[in-house]
């Protein structure tokens, strides 16, 4: 069945030529047939209109079938227009200079109806196949970004890289690595008493603007765990004052929460150690760290019934001559028996570098 959608472009000086070549390629179905008289007119045309088949003269005036064949294959925008040149019995060594120029074919003159419409059908089925292609290539590359894209909101660009590269991630351990956990004060009583639609909206308001707060100061979201939000200084991003910066998110984490639709109080723990950190699943990825380091900052995100940053010993002792805290005393980890802990007075901050400054 002939594709209507065709478009031809005929290109010869002769206007006999032109007006047989049009009749017949009409004839055969291909109805949208355009011509030019020479190569100039001919460069201008396909400049402004799609086409999908040329048929080219190879003598012309101005510009002859050569110089328009070298035109049209070194654009980008026209060398996979498929060109069928128009020649003579006389003509052949030219035609086989044109086929190395990139040529499809040739036409010899006079035209066999039978030759035409196979050669004509020829180039256009490559063509439509060179096109399909095109279009797979296309969905190919969209998917594979879509797919990288999803990646990189799964895992860090760092185990994103290494996982395209060798199709795996290795587990390692990290040292001085400061871990922020957040949750948010008394949220099992806010799902008994409201709908879970206003629960899981608010809740991902709140894992946006976390994310955000890690962002702005250089932290790594690790994950979210229900109402408990993990990020990481000094993991897989350089920072040079880790601590320091994780109590600036805390800060800005707790004054997000509290200017939700339904503002929340929120405890952060700071803790900081080595941590095991890599790649679990075969089909649903997860970047994860493990260890007592991690373990430490979720007890003292749960020490205490109010918003609070409650840091280590082992963090404090980072930032002690910046920022004031509260010695909560020995503080009970289960699992680790008790650590000395403080708790962070965002408003008695000293000097430059306090979380409400940051």
């Amino acid at each position: 069945m002939i594709d209507t959608g065709v478009r031809i472009l005929v290109v010869d000086d002769n206007e006999d030529n032109r007006y047989t070549l049009t009749r017949r390629l009409q004839r055969e179905g291909w109805a949208d047939v355009v011509t030019a008289e020479n190569g100039r007119e001919a460069l201008d045309r396909v400049a402004e209109e799609r086409f999908d088949l040329i048929l080219l003269d190879i003598m012309m005036p101005e510009l002859n079938g050569y110089e328009v064949l070298k035109h049209l294959k070194s654009n980008p925008a026209t060398r996979d227009i498929p060109v069928l040149m128009i020649s003579a019995l006389s003509e052949f060594e030219s035609v086989v200079r044109c086929i190395e120029l990139g040529a499809e074919d040739y036409l010899p003159k006079p035209f066999n109806p039978a030759l035409l419409r196979a050669r004509v059908g020829a180039c256009l089925e490559k063509k439509r196949l060179h096109d399909q292609e095109l279009s797979y290539l296309k969905e190919i590359e969209r998917q594979r970004s879509r797919a990288e894209a999803l990646l990189h909101a799964i895992l860090p660009a760092q185990a994103v890289e290494e996982l395209e590269s060798v199709q795996s991630v290795t587990p390692r351990r990290h040292e001085n690595v400061v871990v922020l956990f957040a949750d948010v004060v008394g949220f099992t009583a806010y799902c008994d008493l409201l709908a879970p639609e206003e629960i899981v909206a608010n809740l991902h308001v709140f894992a946006t603007a976390f994310e955000d707060n890690a962002a702005e100061h250089g932290l790594e979201k690790i994950k979210t765990v229900g109402d408990g939000l993990l990020a990481t200084a000094g993991l897989l991003l350089s920072n040079p004052d880790p601590v320091m910066s994780s109590i600036a998110c805390a800060a800005s984490t707790i004054a997000s929460a509290s200017r939700l639709p339904i503002p929340w109080d929120v405890r952060v723990g700071i803790h900081v150690g080595p941590v095991v950190a890599g790649v679990v699943g075969r089909q649903k990825f997860s970047f994860d760290i493990w260890g007592d380091t991690v373990n430490v900052a979720a007890r003292l995100a749960a020490y205490g019934t109010s918003a609070s940053i409650n840091v280590s010993a082992a963090a404090w002792e980072q930032v002690k001559t910046r920022i004031d805290a509260s010695p909560l005393g020995p503080v009970p980890i289960k699992g680790k028996g008790v650590l000395e802990a403080y708790r962070v007075v965002p408003a008695r901050s000293r000097g430059s570098a306090g979380p409400d400054q940051m």
